[in-house]
């Protein structure tokens, strides 16, 4: 049986696809109590393999834009769910949309997000040279 768009993934399932994330970008985000958290600008990707990394937010309507994990939303019909309370989301550290994020902009994110150093894209990161370019927006016609 095909999964609908219109129905959440089901709890612990990996996050969509680059071209369906891209879809994402104007959707209400909400934390995982329905509290309206921002709006969905776009999507970073890794710089090298070009996978999702971060989705990108505007908080209000003349609010920051900020970034929050991919690998902790998810989405339903016409909104994105995350895993950060509000008030977190709305602490993270601001980024300058369409430009490159580096190594030491991730590493204040994730460490605002509380993901340990010796956790995955986390650990990776941590190894890199200070001002390495670690993530870029993602494209439209990418994915």
């Amino acid at each position: 049986m095909a999964e609908s768009k219109s129905e959440p993934k089901p709890a612990g399932s990996a996050p969509p696809p680059l071209k369906e994330a891209l879809g994402w970008i104007g959707f209400r985000v909400d934390d995982m109590n329905g509290s309206r958290v921002a709006r969905v600008e776009g999507i970073y990707v890794d710089a090298e393999d070009e996978e999702p990394v971060w989705v990108v937010v505007k908080l209000g309507r003349f609010g920051k834009i900020t970034a929050i994990p991919y690998a902790d939303c998810a989405d339903g019909p016409g909104r994105v769910w995350v895993a950060h309370g509000r008030k977190t989301v709305r602490g993270a550290p601001p980024i300058e949309p369409g430009q490159p994020m580096t190594r030491e902009l991730e590493l204040d994110l994730y460490d605002h997000y509380l993901i340990r150093r010796d956790r995955g894209r986390h650990g990776a990161i941590v190894e890199l040279d200070e001002g390495a370019v670690t993530a870029t927006p993602a494209a439209e016609g990418q994915g």
